[in-house]
């Protein structure tokens, strides 16, 4: 099993940056694809950004490409998303998850833990 705690959440200007950061527990994370999901009051949970075992292969939201970028660090059990040039529309709950699987997808039916979020919220 994995638990998944996220952090770094806040509240940022319009055009500023957030670093999410997401801790996992468990000896097995580096063999776990890991993706970060968000969902805003009223709306579904959505995919942002997912990353593959080894860091090498990422898969993004095409509303996030360019301004955000995941990454993970097996040694420190830890997975970040960094998000730049902040939108109001990226105010959300931001969700770290983990697929035990070696598929990047987008698919929130694929991941099989998750944490309990972390609030972003973007002023304009």
């Amino acid at each position: 099993q994995a638990q998944l705690v996220e952090s770094g959440g806040g509240l940022v200007q319009a055009g500023g940056s957030l670093r999410l950061s997401c801790a996992a527990s468990g000896r097995t994370f580096s063999s776990y694809t890991m993706g970060w999901f968000r969902q805003a009051p009223g709306k579904e949970r959505e995919f942002v950004a997912a990353v593959n075992w080894s860091g090498g292969n990422t898969y993004y939201a095409a509303s996030v490409k360019g301004r955000f970028t995941i990454s993970r660090d097996n040694a420190k059990n830890t997975v970040y998303l960094q998000m730049n040039t902040l939108k109001p529309e990226d105010t959300a709950v931001y969700y770290c998850a983990a697929d035990w699987s070696t598929v990047v997808t987008g698919n929130p039916r694929e991941y099989d833990y998750w944490g309990q979020g972390t609030q972003v919220t973007v002023s304009s």
